[in-house]
């Protein structure tokens, strides 16, 4: 029984209009709109809402500009919620109507605990031709006109205290720890879940573009099928007029994903995501040493500081391994 995912994302922005049109020509379906909200659904059944900064709907924050305001877990039975609940009687925790536990984490950010069955979503990557390795004959890959994604797959804050931000994770949410970028920030996955990570929490003091220690949202992650539906939606994009992405395409190496970040309005960045590694608890952490190593395989705007190739540094956090049922226990 545990958090199986991201539920819902709940935005504070400048302008709903604004990005309401933006998140629909990234590719995500409106269900609901006002002057004042606006509502996504994705394939999953998982939501990202729009709202105003300014709307008293949305909670009171520690974090600075706008962005994600509030962050609801998806829980998979109502008795896993109420154990969950039971533990966090010290933060400021609350309940809705609905039966929603809402919450405010140790490092400021709101947060929320909702039953959440998710549905399941199909997807059918196209086999990859090599040479002397064929395994897509006299058929073509698919014709595609711009990114549908289906699931929310992660969100990102810059945190003062990313360490303790993870602790309250681990012992309060049961959240397992997948890697640490040795300074610039830990990979968090939902104990019911097999993502490499599906929160990351960012040194909101790491020597890297906008990091000023406070805290910030970054970025929300959104799956898709495979490197044509990324590229397909940033084509589409860019045909709609939005800002270029800065990176490009390109591959983490801490998580082997594909990625396409593009400037949001809504706050942040929204990013298109693909292949990325899936994990149990037989996973055991890394430790990148050397936190450019882990950050890009690749990526085809080659940045400042990746134009001399980083070392080649981690080590296996032996002692951040959930232990397994046969392990000894």
């Amino acid at each position: 029984m545990a958090i199986t995912g991201i539920e819902s994302l709940v935005y504070g922005v400048d302008d709903v209009a604004l990005a309401i049109r933006f998140f629909e020509d990234f590719g995500l379906p409106l269900v609901e709109r006002s002057e004042t909200l606006g509502r996504f659904q994705l394939d999953e059944g998982s939501s990202i809402i729009i709202r105003h900064r300014s709307d008293p709907a949305l909670p009171a924050t520690a974090m600075e500009g706008i962005g994600v305001r509030e962050v609801i877990w998806g829980v998979d039975t109502p008795q896993a919620l109420e154990a969950l609940a039971a533990g966090l009687a010290d933060c400021d925790v609350r309940r809705d109507a609905d039966g929603t536990v809402r919450f405010r984490t140790s490092f400021g950010l709101p947060m929320g605990l909702r039953p959440f069955a998710r549905k399941p979503v199909v997807y059918a990557p196209d086999p990859v031709n090599a040479p002397g390795r064929v395994n897509r004959l006299n058929q073509h890959r698919k014709w595609r006109e711009r990114a549908r994604p289906k699931v929310i797959s992660h969100v990102v804050f810059a945190v003062p205290d990313h360490e303790a931000g993870f602790a309250f994770m681990r012992d309060r949410l049961g959240f397992r720890l997948s890697d640490s970028q040795r300074g610039f920030g830990m990979y968090l996955r939902c104990g019911g879940s097999n993502n490499h990570h599906n929160l990351l929490l960012l040194n909101a003091s790491a020597p890297f573009p906008g990091m000023d220690g406070k805290l910030r949202f970054h970025h929300a992650n959104f799956g898709v099928e495979d490197i044509d539906e990324i590229m397909a939606g940033a084509n589409h994009m860019e045909r709609r007029g939005w800002e270029h992405s800065h990176f490009g395409l390109g591959r983490h190496r801490i998580d082997s994903a594909l990625f396409y970040y593009l400037p949001c309005p809504a706050g942040g960045e929204a990013e298109y995501g693909a292949d990325a590694d899936y994990v149990d608890d037989n996973w055991v952490p890394r430790d990148w040493q050397e936190p450019l190593f882990a950050f890009a395989h690749f990526v085809h705007n080659l940045p400042p500081f990746l134009q001399q190739p980083p070392a080649w540094k981690f080590r296996y956090m032996t002692d951040e391994a959930p232990r397994v049922s046969g392990d000894g226990e």
